[in-house]
């Protein structure tokens, strides 16, 4: 029971019993009503500000946890970045070389992947930088993954038709030349015979006597057969197929027709002296994807290391070639 109060009354002289009325009482207790709610607020307001929650807890180790597994992620990324890396390096210096097919560019192999747009969705989170990041490693890495698995086909389907690919690129020279005393003129820049001047000569000059037997250098199809009276007078190419063409100039007769297979060692024609030129001889010529090249790199079947390198020096010699 509450304790009445009393107060001195100076009129009466009396003691008299203080009476609160009931406005005051309820605008008494209205405030302390607003107090305790203003201070609970603030507290509640600190609280959510500083003190987690237990579910906001559990989703922050959640998030932590996550965020640790993309980092692993990450660097498990990196390392098959580097094993990928490591299979492009064989795959364009030993495979593709083996096989002497071009190796894959650098722009395709490191082609972009989806573009900005592809990862707007994943923007405006607090760990919007860690997931985009990984994204897109993840994204690039299975980009170089397709590329190389494309390359491996291709390498597969090469070492399928590697039989073929030695049978069909040139490997050796176009006429008998055993004592290799017939290399006339060589690749390279030599004097015109017509001319005087310093000109490319795009092929090998064999000389020999006319009706000397020449020879198909590698598997293939004849592609074309011409009979000029200039140039390279009486001619024929070989398509080996593999991006390899070979040309036989100056000949005195032909025994081949367009769209005929031949074999490597097969007798194509016989030397001549038709077109331009000065005397009898062969006129050889390799072209690979559309350019000529040196054919001296094209004997390895003829030739032992030591008759390679006294070939090498006698082609390198500056002089007149025969057309």
């Amino acid at each position: 029971m509450a304790k009445a109060k009393y107060y001195f009354n100076t009129h009466s002289l009396k003691y008299e019993k203080v009476i609160v009325p009931f406005r005051k009482k309820f605008l008494g207790v209205l405030g302390w009503l607003a107090t305790a709610l203003v201070f609970s607020s603030i507290i509640i307001a600190l609280a959510y500000q500083f003190l987690d929650s237990p579910k906001e807890k559990q989703l922050k180790r959640e998030i932590g946890v996550m965020s640790l597994q993309y980092e692993i992620l990450q660097q498990r990324m990196s390392m098959m970045e580097k094993v990928m890396k490591d299979l492009q390096q064989n795959d364009d210096n030993i495979y593709r070389v083996i096989f002497e097919a071009d190796p894959i560019p650098q722009s395709v192999r490191q082609a972009g992947y989806g573009g900005v747009e592809r990862y707007r969705t994943l923007k405006g989170y607090d760990n919007s930088s860690l997931i985009i990041e990984t994204t897109q490693q993840l994204d690039n890495l299975m980009r170089q993954a397709y590329i190389q698995s494309k390359s491996f086909d291709e390498v597969f389907e090469m070492a399928k038709n590697k039989k073929e690919l030695l049978a069909s690129i040139p490997g050796i020279q176009p006429i008998s030349n055993k004592d290799l005393t017939r290399i006339a003129s060589g690749f390279g820049y030599r004097i015109h015979p017509i001319y005087k001047t310093s000109k490319l000569h795009t092929g090998i000059d064999f000389s020999a006597p006319s009706g000397t037997e020449i020879y198909a250098t590698g598997n293939g199809v004849v592609e074309k057969v011409e009979r000029e009276g200039r140039g390279y007078g009486n001619n024929v190419m070989i398509n080996h197929g593999f991006g390899y063409e070979t040309l036989y100039a100056h000949m005195s007769r032909i025994i081949v027709k367009p769209g005929q297979k031949v074999i490597r060692g097969q007798v194509i024609g016989f030397v001549g002296s038709t077109g331009s030129s000065t005397g009898p001889h062969c006129h050889y010529e390799v072209i690979r994807s559309g350019n000529k090249i040196n054919p001296i790199n094209y004997f390895f079947n003829d030739l032992s290391p030591e008759q390679y390198e006294q070939v090498l020096e006698i082609s390198s010699k500056y002089n007149q070639s025969f057309d």
